[in-house]
């Protein structure tokens, strides 16, 4: 049942956040969505889940419609520019802002809205050309140009790690993402301290959750085995 498994990563997060002087509360888990049926989503509604990450504009908008005011949507996955007006009237985080296009992109569309959009920057921390993101070097001047924006609103950094097998592979890059953003945080380079790290999945969230993860993103641990598309 999706309760029993919402009850179990919870228990993980709050024992990993736990071996390091953390606290559960600390770290929101984001139920991903991607190709799984609305029938699961509706019994993870009804287990108390209320954070929920889509990878795709459409999928968002045939999971979640006006019934879903109380929940807080996220878009994970990679967002292309003409799909920026889509997702904006409905998510209060985007992960994955890779360029100063998008942001900007994001930033025009959120004041014709009247809103300011909270995002993430997506860092590509093992140069991996099958992966967006901006390369680590890069980052300092990115977030120079968005402290700029007046509707976009810089909270953090997210990164997806190359894949393995072994959580404990992926700690270094967990623990560079942090030290990324504490190195940033240091010579002010956004206009206020970046708190948010986007990090770690199903087979890895305890490890980034040990090393200052804020937002897991699990979606098999909840759901099962996704469908097949």
């Amino acid at each position: 049942m999706i309760s029993k498994s919402l009850l179990e990563i919870h228990r993980r997060i709050a024992a990993a956040a736990s071996r390091v002087g953390r606290a559960e509360s600390e770290v929101t888990l984001v139920a991903v969505c991607k190709a799984q049926p609305r029938e699961k989503i509706q019994e993870a509604v009804a287990a108390g889940q209320r954070d929920f990450g889509e990878n795709y504009a459409r999928e968002l908008l045939d999971h979640f419609g006006p019934g879903a005011l109380d929940l807080r949507l996220h878009f994970i996955g990679h967002l292309q520019r003409n799909k920026v007006k889509l997702i904006l009237p409905h998510v209060i985080l985007i992960h994955s802002v890779d360029s100063a296009e998008l942001a900007q992109e994001i930033d025009k569309r959120s004041a014709a809205l009247g809103k300011t959009q909270a995002v993430l920057l997506e860092v590509n921390l093992g140069d991996e050309s099958s992966k967006t993101g901006i390369a680590p070097e890069a980052a300092a001047s990115l977030i120079a140009d968005m402290a700029l924006l007046k509707n976009v609103e810089l909270r953090g950094l997210m990164a997806i790690p190359p894949p393995t097998e072994d959580p404990e592979e992926g700690r270094k890059h967990f623990r560079l993402l942090r030290e990324i953003r504490d190195a940033l945080n240091r010579k002010s380079v956004y206009k206020r301290p970046l708190a948010d790290l986007s990090m770690g999945m199903t087979h890895d969230f305890e490890t980034a959750v040990e090393e200052g993860a804020t937002i897991v993103r699990v979606g098999t641990g909840i759901f099962g085995e996704r469908q097949k598309t």
